[in-house]
């Protein structure tokens, strides 16, 4: 098993490296892309606007327990592959094995904390007399699942740290899957409408997060999440929360600026904040699908730059740019170009299309550029920058785009509050770049001075 990972990581040809680090963490992103169109998607079906605005006034808050999850996903891969390329194998056991229980402590505290506050954090994410009882009742029934949502969405980032990304499509593809069959089940066919699509999400969640479990529990990993392989010591909790805070944060800020995002436009009426809701899951298949291959390239990078393998880690990084930013572009023009086929499998009442198409049009100007913005930001995290990484994550969705909002909004209405979207992607496209740069030279000035 070992060998393989270094085989992987250090030998393979950088193309070929790429590849097969990369397609299955974007296949794996496809099926989260899948699974979280399912919903609307199936909720679509009925007809009924107000229970797609009720599900994409859920979804933000969902987004917040997926990204707690990161935390100690992308935290724990960062550390985990620079480890084995060092040759500590012992230690990435125990970060392993951290990233297991932290999910578990987490979240069952944050399950109970939400079900203690859910009324005001309805009011906060901008449900209406009309939707609020139907996003209460999808939220509760989703939250009682947090730990395996926090456990199925760490795994899925930990098992590529080993050089096992097929592992880890599998167990995404597993879940999503499961979810994506039941939805119609119990949407459509018991009748169950927005309860179904929830119990779905639980269904999948659980099995997902039981696959990586049973992974680890029959021996097929060089690591552990056996208990007594468990410790905060010698780095491991500060290793992993200094690189997943901030990778998380962009998750978090997320969901807080989708949050914001239904506040505001929730004076426009219902209607508006579902045509908002489908137009954030049509950028969400760009995103998604480009996040696979920032996320998929990190343990290969993170090997690289802890194995000291400075050509390899250049050449890994130029060819995954490349690959990014052809596949954001073309993302980017498909969903243009289909964007009312696409929105009229989610919206017929004609008012609530008609905002969708507007918003999807204007969101997806900064598409091409996303999956540059992403290989950057995981090249980031991967060398343990974590300041930069720090400041990345706070910006796209937070200190660039909350600001931006506020002010596009004081001047456009609502057509400011659309337009928030793509120039705070371009802003931080920008950032990112600029911070990725001198991070790699203060690193190799380091290199030669010693």
């Amino acid at each position: 098993m070992e060998e393989k990972t270094v085989e992987i990581f250090e030998k393979s040809p950088v193309h070929k490296a790429v590849l097969k680090n990369a397609i299955p963490a974007m296949a794996a992103m496809l099926m989260v892309l899948i699974y979280n169109l399912a919903d609307t998607f199936f909720i679509g079906q009925t007809h009924d606007a107000i229970q797609v605005a009720a599900v994409s006034l859920a979804t933000p808050v969902f987004l917040f327990f997926t990204s707690l999850g990161t935390i100690f996903g992308i935290g724990g891969t960062s550390v985990i592959s620079r480890a084995l390329g060092e040759g500590r194998k012992e230690y990435a056991k125990k970060v392993c094995s951290f990233c297991m229980w932290g999910c578990v402590i987490v979240g069952i505290v944050v399950a109970l904390l939400f079900l203690a506050f859910i009324e005001p954090i309805l009011s906060l994410i901008g449900a209406t007399a009309d939707t609020r009882e139907l996003a209460k009742l999808y939220l509760i029934i989703v939250v009682c699942s947090s730990p395996f949502i926090l456990i199925s969405n760490c795994y899925s980032n930990v098992v590529r740290a080993e050089g096992r990304p097929g592992i880890a499509m599998m167990g995404q593809i597993i879940g999503n899957m499961m979810n994506v069959v039941l939805d119609p089940i119990m949407i459509l066919g018991f009748g169950w409408d927005i309860a179904g699509a929830a119990i779905a999400t639980v269904i999948g969640n659980v099995i997902g997060a039981v696959f990586y479990i049973l992974y680890y529990v029959r021996g097929g990993s060089i690591l552990s999440i056996s208990l007594k392989n468990f410790s905060i010591k010698n780095g491991v909790c500060y290793g992993v929360l200094i690189i997943g805070i901030p990778a998380a944060l962009n998750s978090i800020l997320l969901s807080i600026s989708q949050i914001l995002v239904n506040g505001q436009i929730s004076e426009y009426g219902d209607m508006a904040i579902a045509g908002m809701g489908v137009a954030i899951k049509i950028l969400l298949i760009t995103i998604m699908i480009c996040t696979g291959l920032g996320q998929g390239i990190q343990p290969l990078l993170g090997y690289c730059f802890g194995a000291k393998l400075w050509k390899r880690f250049n050449s890994v990084l130029k060819l995954s740019v490349v690959f990014a930013f052809i596949i954001g572009g073309l993302l980017t023009l498909v969903c243009y170009l289909f964007v009312n086929q696409i929105v009229s499998a989610f919206l017929t009442e004609t008012s609530a299309f008609d905002y969708a198409v507007q918003f999807s049009k204007v969101m997806l100007i900064s598409g091409p550029l996303l999956g540059i913005f992403f290989v950057l930001m995981n090249a980031l995290q991967a060398m343990g920058a974590a300041t930069a990484s720090f400041i990345v994550n706070i910006s796209k969705q937070g200190i660039i785009f909350i600001p931006t909002l506020i002010i596009l909004r004081r001047i456009a209405g609502l057509s400011g509050i659309v337009w928030a979207q793509p120039v705070a992607d371009i802003i931080s496209f920008f950032l990112t770049l600029i911070l990725y740069i001198i991070v790699y030279k203060k690193f190799i000035s380091v290199q030669k001075g010693r």
